[in-house]
Order: structure tokens, then C-alpha cells, then sequence
């Protein structure tokens, strides 16, 4: 990417808002990308933008899942998967800190050293970072904003006793289950997050805590970074974990970063232990403080490799790094796939010229999300590539249907499903490479729904295994109260409540999978959930009095927004879902409006139109604003200051700078005019919006009451008694100015003879 005008380090501790201040700076420019550390944190800040411009300007990408619209304006991205190749205005990276982790830091720190936006590059992190990033980008502004709340130490408290709205951190999946289990015999259920969960189980489990259902959670670090949750307090349960080599303590800022996940915006929170466990002596005023030593080494890697030969790409790989203050990686999986994979003498016989060596690294690169075997997924790369290398140079469809179909199996307890859900993480990742698979878009859609179906039955288990059933009274339980009798985990999960936000998703494996019984009403409704959550903008409907439509059934209505162009939606009557199901309706229905309002703007937002400059981007704006007409005289200055090419080259893109209106030609289309009429109903106070022109209609007789803006918005700007459409207002008006008698131009205003000589004058005024 291009140097960036600047440069920009937001450092400090959790909940300062940081991500969304980068937000809100990506949105002011014209284009941006932001990095997240975790797929799951990707698709709640994609969640977040395409609310507010809509799907069609926003791309999210993934190891494991690409949405990207035709024109995208923005693109949430993992740090991994980001497409720095792509000149954006704006780019930020979220928790630079992480470029010192073992595995994943040296693309964090390549991130660092070289991907910049356009004008504006924002790195986003803990304080940690700052004396390495001023010594690696000495350019880099540095800002720091306050913690929005208080985060206090409570000390060491029993389990049995902590209060509502906590979660309990341990850092091994048996632990997370012992304590998971003892807060259902003792209050009533937790929900369990793990970093092995997929974002679609970990979204049920969160939204089970959010929703109230439960008032407990017990998570690994997991929590510690992006996810935003109701927490008051965060008690660790253990403070060593296994780093993938060694079992170690945490550091103070890891403790930091997961206590700070209590007490959001501006709600206080606290932290502590499970007694008898406390933490080590000045710990707990390093964190009340956010006081830490300075991360003083980052992971490094040369990312410009030499694939002209397996070993010339080895030894690239090797290459020292530039800087004391960067340590080279030695034991990144991609690596190491790579060494043990060039010790086959077959693939060595393969991998021959820069082309064949640089599938090897794509292959290479696959993540080993069943961390199992190192062998056997070695074993695996090896025949993908054999297939790749091949002459077909693709992935055999029956062989990875045969692969596929061993994991689609919603039987089994918590832990062999989470295999599965890894397992079948591999073929989403396989599958969008789309040149390495015939019909990759199927397959994409296959892998997605396998995944669903096994996260909606993992999420069943968690919830049959630590959630006692009966709601309130289960968790009002008293303290030491003797367990419930445990289910066995093979056996059919139990129906959870019906107001319950994600109990029904499972419905979806009921679709697909054969069998005589038919689904209950629930598992429709709960399939009607996914599908709109999952539908494209086609197929909703909006009439003009602003109700959402799909097909003849009422999803919601357009409401007054902060902005004409930023409508909001209020619900229908889908009292039966529970909050986190409407809460995901409303977010997709949310981005549909936007959508509307994008759709509705395409010809004054083309890249054609959004190049020009000066005066000819001031009308424009004026347009935008206007729903697609502005009044000349509000324009003025910019008019005056249009130079003959500029009108010219607004002409060529249907943009008429008229004596008395402007307006875009394509907007007084009756599509369009009908969108306009929506907009307007959600903007404009009920009784002054105007009723639809009638097809063909140039003018309307203005309604008493009606809000003369709203007229110019839907194209009828107001003259005297009439509303004209503006290209007949324009028409008109020269043919005035030219000499025309009013009452021989009746016609053309479409009004009678008796009112042309007031609405005559009005346009000549």
C-alpha cells in the first residue's frame, strides 16, 4: 500500500472505545478497511457497519467466509485474511499488541511496518506497544483516551457467591466444564464460551447471557478480546495456561485484558478470583492502574519470499529480521508444514518453478483447526496438493464430497462435535480458494450449513448439559443445593424455552435432514429467522408508506433516523421471538434500509460521479441530500462556479443544472419516486408526506399541510398551487422565459387554465 499521510496510534487500556472511534473514522472517508484479531469480532464489526451504509458498500472477509458486493466501499476483514493489495483511504488494525504472539505476531507486525491507507492509517492496542511502534513507525502520532468506567479489584470470593452478571474464567476446556456444571447445581446455569466454539455456538451462548436466561458465564480467555458483554464482574478461576508449548503463567496485561472485559461504556466493573486463588502480590493495582512493562520484542517474518525453488522459499522463511527490537518466527504451522512437506521426495518432484512452489505455500497456509495430529494434517496438505499439482489442478469432487460427508453428523457429545465444527472449518477455508474447487459457491454454501447444523447442536449440548431448566426459579436456587440429575449427552436435546433467542436455530438441521416427522411450528419459525437473517436485499419490498415487506408478510417499518439517507426500522409484531432473534432481524432489516437509501443514490454515487470535483461534488452533495433534487437557488455559489466542463460532464451523467431546479434524471423514474416516498414517510412528521403521484402524472395539486420539503424530495418541487415534477418545472420555466403565454402552458404544468398564471409566476420568481 501507498505511505499514508498519517499515521495514528490509539493505544490503551480495554473499554475506551477504540474500535469505535476507528469505526466512525473509517465511515468519514470514502473508503476503508479495518483488521479484527478474531472472525467472530469481523462479523460483529460487519454486523455494525452494514447498519449503518447498508450490505452493498461493505465486504467482510474471512479465512473462512467472503461476502463481497459488486462495489464495496468498506471491507472488515481478520488481519490474516485483509486484501493488502487494496488502496483504501482509510485502514486500521485492531490489538497491535498481539505481533508479539508466538504464532499469529509476525502478520500483526507486518501489518505494522507496511500496510497503510491512503490518508489515514490508525493502529489500535494496548500501551504496551508504544515504544516499539515509535521506535519501528517514528512518524506515528500517539493519542490515548480514559477508560469510560472504574475497574476495581473485589478480591477472592467463593464461587457459591458471586454476583449476577459474572464470568468466571479458567483456562482449560475440563475446568471451564467442572465450573460450567457446578454454577448449574448451585444458580441455575452458565453459559460456556470457548475459543474452539464456532462464532454461531458462541453467538447462542452469549446471547443465552445477554437475554438474562442465565447470569452466569464461564469462558477461557476466549473473552478477552472484542467481545462486548453485560459483565460486572470477571473472577479467574486459574491463572496458567497452556500456550501450545509450554503451561505458564499469565502475564499482568493478559490478566488485564480479560479483567477488562467487566464494566462496559460507562458501567463500572470489578475483578477478582475464586477463592482459595488470589492474585500474586501488586497485580491487582497493575490492573486498576493499567500499568504494565512495555512489550519489548515483536514476531517477525520476511514477506518478500522466494519461491523460485522449496528450498530458496525455506530459506527466505529463515531470513533474519532487520531490527533488534523483531524476533524472527521459528515455529509458525505454515513453516513447518512446508519443512516436513519438502521432505517428501514426490512433492519435491512437484513443486518445481515459482508457480508450482507458491501453491505449495498456499497449501501450506491452510490452518490446522482440528489441532490433533500434526502429522495427520500434514498428511492432509500433502494430497490436497498432490490434486492441486495435478492435471486437473483441482480439488476431486468426489473425494472431498467423501471428506465432507464423514463430518455432517449432528450425533455425539459436546466434544466431538467441537472436533467436527474444526474439521469441517478446514473445507469452508478450502472452499473459498474458488480456483481450487469446481462450483466453489456450493461448496461454500454446503461447508456454511454443516457448520450451522453442527453449531445449533452444540449449542443444544452446552445448554442441556449446564443450563437447568425452569428459568428464574432455577437460578434463584440457593447456594450448596444438590445437583440436578445429568442427562446423558447421546440422547435428544431437550426443547429450551420459547422466548429463548437462539432455541430454535437448530431448526435448520431439521430441514435438511430426512425423516417421516414433520418440524414443529417452532423449528419453522426458527428457519424463518435464518433465512431472513441470511436474505439477500431482493428479497424484501418497501412500499411507499414505508413498510418492509417479505412477500406479503410485514417485517418492519421505516422510522425517522439521525438523517434523511440514515433511516432506522421499528419491528412488527414478532413478540415471539426472543431478543437476541429479533436483535438480528432488526440489525438485517436495518441494513436493508440503508441498502434502499444506497440503491436509491447508485447514479449520483458511481465512481464516475464521485470523481468529479469542486463545485460539480457540491451539487452532487446538494442532490444526495435531496433525495435526487435541490433547488437552484440553494445552490448558487456552486452554480456560479461550474465551469462549462463540469455542467457538461454532469450532463453526460443524467445530472440537469437547471434556472430554478437541479435534479437527476434517472430519480423521477416511478421506481425510484416510490423509494423516495418511503424515505420521505420515515422522515417527515405523519400527515405531511404527500400521497403517490399517480403514473404519468407532472404535477399535483399541493395538500394542506403537506411539507413543501417533502415535495421537492420525491421530485415535485413546490410552485405556487402545484407540485412539478422538476423536469417539467424546468421545461416549463424556459418556455416562460422565452416568451410563451402562461395559459398555452396549462398543459404542460398539467393544471387547470386558471392556475397557470400563479404557478407561472411562481417559476419565474
Amino acid at each position: 500500500m501507498a505511505d499514508a499521510s498519517a499515521i495514528t496510534a490509539v493505544l490503551g487500556p480495554t473499554n475506551t472505545g477504540k474500535t469505535h472511534r476507528a469505526i466512525e473514522r473509517m465511515l468519514a472517508h470514502d473508503s476503508g478497511m479495518i483488521g479484527l484479531p478474531l472472525r467472530l469480532l469481523a462479523r460483529e464489526v460487519y454486523d455494525r457497519v452494514t447498519t449503518r451504509v447498508g450490505e452493498a458498500r461493505v465486504a467482510l472477509v474471512t479465512g473462512e467466509e467472503k461476502r463481497v458486493p459488486r462495489r464495496p466501499d468498506y471491507w472488515v476483514c481478520t488481519v490474516e485474511a485483509m486484501p493488502i493489495d487494496l488502496e483504501v483511504d482509510f485502514l486500521a488494525i485492531d490489538e497491535i499488541q498481539l505481533a508479539a504472539h508466538d504464532q499469529r505476531g509476525h502478520v500483526f507486525t507486518e501489518r505494522l511496518l507496511l500496510a497503510r491507507g491512503r490518508r489515514e492509517t490508525w493502529f489500535l492496542g494496548a500501551d504496551t506497544m508504544r515504544p516499539l511502534v515509535s521506535d519501528l513507525v517514528p512518524t506515528a502520532k500517539f493519542v490515548q483516551h480514559p477508560r469510560l468506567s472504574r475497574l476495581t479489584s473485589a478480591g477472592a470470593g467463593k464461587l457459591s457467591r458471586l454476583p449476577p452478571r459474572s464470568a468466571v474464567v479458567a483456562f482449560s476446556t475440563p475446568q471451564v466444564y467442572e465450573i460450567a456444571e457446578r454454577l448449574r447445581a448451585q444458580r441455575g446455569g452458565a453459559a460456556v464460551v470457548l475459543g474452539a466454539l464456532s462464532p454461531r455456538t458462541r453467538n447462542a451462548q452469549v446471547a443465552m447471557f445477554q437475554s438474562g436466561e442465565v447470569d452466569y458465564l464461564v469462558a477461557t480467555d476466549a473473552i478477552g478480546m472484542g467481545l462486548n458483554l453485560d459483565v460486572r464482574h470477571v473472577a479467574f478461576a486459574a491463572l496458567r495456561k497452556f500456550d501450545g508449548r509450554d503451561v505458564r503463567d499469565l502475564d499482568p496485561a493478559e490478566l488485564a485484558q480479560i479483567a477488562g472485559r467487566a464494566g462496559r461504556h460507562l458501567a463500572d466493573g470489578t475483578f477478582g478470583t475464586v477463592a482459595p486463588l488470589s492474585l500474586p502480590d501488586g497485580i491487582a493495582a497493575a490492573i486498576e492502574a493499567h500499568r504494565f512493562p512495555a512489550v519489548r520484542r515483536l514476531r517477525w517474518r520476511n514477506s518478500e519470499l522466494d519461491r523460485s525453488s522449496i528450498d530458496a522459499l525455506l530459506a527466505s522463511l529463515r531470513e533474519p529480521p532487520p531490527a533488534r527490537s523483531l524476533k524472527l518466527v521459528h515455529d509458525a504451522e505454515d513453516a513447518a508444514a512446508l519443512s516436513r512437506l519438502a521432505e517428501d521426495p514426490e512433492i519435491r518432484a512437484r513443486a518445481r518453478g515459482s508457480e508450482a512452489v507458491g501453491l505449495l505455500w498456499e497449501v501450506c497456509r491452510i490452518p490446522d483447526f482440528r489441532k490433533l495430529l500434526f502429522e495427520s494434517h500434514v498428511a492432509l496438505l500433502a494430497e490436497i496438493y498432490a490434486q492441486l499439482s495435478g492435471p486437473s489442478a483441482a480439488l476431486d469432487p468426489g473425494w472431498m464430497a467423501a471428506r465432507v460427508a464423514e463430518i455432517d453428523e449432528v450425533g455425539g457429545d459436546i466434544d466431538t462435535l467441537i472436533t467436527r465444527i474444526a474439521s469441517i472449518r478446514t473445507w469452508t477455508y478450502i472452499s473459498n480458494h474458488g480456483r481450487w474447487v469446481r462450483d466453489a459457491g456450493a461448496w461454500q454454501d454446503r461447508t456454511r450449513a454443516i457448520e450451522d447444523r453442527l453449531s445449533d447442536a452444540l449449542h443444544e449440548r452446552l445448554v442441556q448439559r449446564f443450563v437447568e431448566r425452569g428459568g428464574g426459579a432455577a437460578r434463584g436456587a440457593r447456594a450448596g443445593a444438590r445437583p440436578a440429575q445429568r442427562r446423558p449427552e447421546a440422547e435428544e436435546p431437550v426443547k429450551v424455552a420459547p422466548d429463548h433467542p437462539f432455541a430454535r436455530i437448530a431448526a435448520m438441521r431439521a430441514l435438511l435432514a430426512p425423516g417421516p416427522a414433520a418440524p414443529a411450528p417452532e423449528d419453522d419459525r426458527a428457519r424463518w429467522v435464518e433465512s431472513i437473517v441470511g436474505a439477500p436485499h431482493e428479497r424484501f419490498s418497501v412500499d411507499v408508506a414505508g413498510r418492509i415487506l417479505d412477500g406479503e408478510q410485514l417485517l418492519g417499518q421505516l422510522a425517522r433516523g439521525p438523517a434523511l439517507l440514515l433511516p432506522d426500522v421499528r419491528l412488527a409484531a414478532l413478540d415471539d421471538l426472543g431478543p437476541g432473534a429479533r436483535s438480528r432481524v432488526l440489525r438485517r432489516l436495518v441494513a436493508f434500509a440503508r441498502d434502499l437509501v444506497e440503491e436509491l443514490l447508485a447514479p449520483l454515487r458511481s465512481p464516475e460521479v464521485r470523481g468529479l470535483q469542486g463545485a460539480a461534488r457540491g451539487i452532487v452533495y446538494q442532490l444526495e441530500q435531496g433525495l435526487g433534487t435541490a433547488a437552484a437557488r440553494d445552490a448558487g455559489e456552486q452554480i456560479a462556479e461550474l465551469a462549462p466542463e463540469d455542467r457538461a460532464l454532469l450532463a453526460a451523467r443524467g445530472i440537469e443544472v437547471g434556472e430554478r431546479v437541479i435534479y437527476a434524471q434517472q430519480l423521477l423514474r416511478r421506481g425510484a419516486l416510490e423509494r423516495r416516498l418511503a424515505l420521505c414517510a420515515a422522515w417527515f412528521d405523519r400527515g405531511r408526506v404527500p400521497a403517490c403521484p399517480a403514473p404519468g402524472a407532472v404535477s399535483v395539486a399541493v395538500a394542506r399541510g403537506v411539507d413543501p420539503r417533502a415535495y421537492a424530495a420525491i421530485g415535485y418541487p413546490v410552485f405556487g398551487t402545484r407540485a412539478i415534477r422538476a423536469d417539467v418545472a424546468e421545461r416549463v420555466h424556459r418556455a416562460l422565459v422565452s416568451g410563451e403565454p402562461a395559459a398555452r402552458l396549462s398543459s404542460w404544468m398539467g393544471c387547470p387554465a386558471r392556475e397557470a398564471p400563479r404557478v407561472a409566476a411562481s417559476l419565474l420568481g
